[in-house]
């Protein structure tokens, strides 16, 4: 008598997903946001507002630290680049010409000092008649720990995650969220958001997180003093392959720029000491950034690590000034354009890692020209909350459904 064979399928557990997002300043933000729409609107099965694990370093904890709080790359696109106040429920609109604020109260603490060190180097002077130098040297200490203030970083995001449905306590949040900051006085890393340091409020984390040495001050969190995360790895992935994820997005989007791919390009040394160490610090972070990838890649061989950034000949993205608006609206379409065209592009070795996680590759939303994230020219007010939920519905329409605009 033969047997009878059970014909049920076994579910097979859901995929573990993992988000690492580099730093780089409002560049990166607005560079993420572009980038991450792209990949949502592309990867069916792939749902970046539920990640398994947040990793964000700097610039990249305001994006993961926002999609771990259910706002999605487009409402992020609407908040930070186009100034649509209907993106986020009403919540204030963020503007990162705001970060060029000079760090008031650390400027007045410094300038206090001024005085009492004077006055101790010039009797250190006149008791020992040795070194000038030697004896004004303590006047550094009245040298500011950083000019700009980023206060107005973490009171938008408090403002933003105290909303209802959203949350400023990493506990509250239904998916873990890690955000990596230096401590100054060990230099060691400390991930916030894991046990110990979960206490502290997201947007405080944020701040310290994107407190880079020299620009913003460090940001003081139960006596410790942080700055910027990436002063250890340059974007801390190891976390989310520590919590066993089988699939790891990454998202960096500082590569050093190679002037010999364009035409008459000329010497970045003449563009002067910023382009020079602009130039140095992305050499720094990305030549650790692939050191670490190819240890992953040993390490963790059964792993699918997809890596998207921008190509190292993109003069613009190197050049741009990121507190313009119009450069803020081109930078985040060209982001968005730039990370399509990859997805296509490597569709032939994307496709099958995908398929390994049950997800897939929507070919017809790549192939379709006329998808734009950010729109021409910004709308007028009133007309603002009906120009996004048509664009909203369009763009479900054409991604999800593949139904074509009527023009």
């Amino acid at each position: 008598m033969p047997v009878e064979q059970n014909h049920k399928q076994e579910t097979k557990p859901p995929v573990k997903v993992g988000l690492a997002l580099a730093g780089g300043g409002p560049l990166a933000v607005v560079y993420e946001i572009g980038a991450l729409a792209a990949i949502a609107e592309a990867i069916e099965g792939l749902d970046l507002n539920k990640a398994d694990i947040y990793v964000g370093v700097s610039a990249g904890a305001v994006i993961t630290s926002a999609l771990a709080n259910g706002v999605t790359p487009h409402q992020m696109c609407r908040l930070f680049v186009e100034s649509d106040v209907e993106a986020a429920e009403g919540a204030l609109l963020f503007r990162p010409e705001t970060l060029l604020r000079p760090a008031l109260r650390e400027l007045a603490k410094r300038a206090r000092t001024v005085p009492r060190l004077l006055a101790s180097s010039l009797l250190h002077y006149a008791r020992n008649r040795k070194s000038l130098a030697g004896s004004f040297e303590r006047l550094k200490e009245a040298l500011p720990a950083g000019f700009l203030s980023a206060d107005s970083l973490g009171r938008y995001l408090e403002s933003v995650y105290s909303q209802a449905g959203r949350t400023n306590d990493f506990r509250k949040l239904g998916r873990k969220l890690v955000i990596v900051a230096t401590d100054l006085d060990t230099g060691k890393a400390v991930r916030f958001g894991e046990t110990g340091w979960d206490s502290t409020p997201i947007s405080t984390a944020v701040q310290a997180s994107a407190a880079v040495p020299g620009l913003f001050p460090p940001v003081e969190i139960n006596g410790h003093h942080f700055v910027d995360g990436a002063l250890r790895k340059t974007m801390h992935s190891s976390i989310a392959l520590e919590e066993g994820v089988e699939l790891l997005l990454l998202v960096n989007p500082i590569v050093p720029y190679n002037a010999r791919f364009k035409a008459g390009a000329g010497k970045l040394v003449n563009g002067g000491l910023i382009d020079v160490l602009s130039q140095t610090i992305r050499s720094i972070l990305h030549s650790r950034l692939e050191t670490g990838l190819a240890s992953y890649q040993v390490s963790h061989p059964h792993v699918d690590i997809l890596l998207f950034q921008p190509s190292e000949a993109d003069a613009e993205l190197f050049f741009t000034a990121m507190f313009s608006y119009n450069n803020r609206r081109h930078t985040c379409e060209q982001a968005y354009q730039h990370t399509r065209q990859a997805l296509w592009q490597q569709r032939h070795i994307l496709g099958p890692k995908l398929a390994r996680h049950g997800m897939r590759l929507r070919e017809s939303v790549l192939q379709d020209k006329s998808l734009r994230l950010v729109s021409d020219a910004p709308p007028r007010k009133s007309l603002l909350e009906l120009d996004a939920a048509l664009a909203d519905l369009e763009r479900y329409l054409r991604v999800v459904h593949g139904v074509e605009a009527q023009q």
